[in-house]
Order: C-alpha cells, then structure tokens, then sequence
C-alpha cells in the first residue's frame, strides 16, 4: 500500500497543482460568507440559550377562598376542579338558565356526573350569584358600530 503524502503540493484528497489561484474577488467572498456564518451561530447560540434559561411553567394550586364567599362555594369549587380549573368557570358570567344548561351541556357530551336535587340547586345557586352575566358587552369591540 501506498503512502499517504502530507508535505508537498499532492494530498490524498486533492491535487493542488490542478488548482487554480483564488482571485481577490473571490477571496472577499468567502470572507464575507465565513463572517455571515459567524454572525448567524452566534445569534442562534444566544437564543437558545435564553429559551433554555426560562424557568418552566408552575402550575398554582386554586384555593374556593379566592372566590366569592357565599352560601355552595365548597361544594361548587370541589365539584368543577374535578375536570378543570375553576379560575375558568370565573370568567363565564352566565344567567342561571345558562349555567343550567352548560351543566347539561358537560353531562351529556363530557360524561360529567349528572347533577340531581339539592345538590344540583346549591350549585346552580352559587353560581348564579358568584359569576353574574355581565351587562357590559365582553370581547372585541367595533369602535365604528354607534352603539
């Protein structure tokens, strides 16, 4: 087997006397796409680093005494936060009639346990009171509609 040659004008790889002389222009051009790679792994290095340093979501544990103190919150609270958190039935503003048939609503498509008697109304109750509908209008408004 031959010897590899690493002096001289032949490598193994490629014969550099069959190479041409690299012109200024050229040279320029390969200084300038070394500096835009440069720049461009710099940049990406920094941004994945500060995404890697961003401290990770922790979720709060809800307490019913952040909600309104009125007569069924206990058993309102425990009831919902079994299939979600209760900051988003908070934010509903609903009539009672609608708060009925959202009740409906996740019983029948959600397999939620289906709410009868007493228990049915202390809930209905505390809900219809705690979270109100709104009367002011929610959402986007158009700022031409003369209202």
């Amino acid at each position: 087997m031959g010897e590899i040659p690493s002096i001289g004008s032949r490598f193994w790889w490629v014969d550099l006397s069959m190479a041409t002389p690299m012109t200024a222009k050229r040279a320029k051009a390969v200084r300038l796409l070394l500096l835009a790679l440069s720049v461009a792994s710099a940049v990406f290095l920094v941004t994945v680093g500060s995404v890697a340093q961003q401290p990770a979501f922790q979720p709060r544990l809800e307490e019913p005494e952040e909600y309104p103190d009125l007569p069924g919150r206990e058993e309102t609270f425990y009831f919902c936060v079994a299939c979600h958190n209760f900051k988003l039935v908070a934010q509903q503003g609903m009539s009672r009639h609608r708060w009925d048939g959202t009740l409906n609503f996740m019983t029948e498509r959600h397999g939620m346990p289906k709410l009868e008697g007493k228990e049915r109304e202390t809930i209905l109750d505390y809900l219809e009171k705690a979270f109100p509908e709104s009367e002011a209008p929610t959402g986007w408004q158009n700022p031409f509609l003369k209202r």
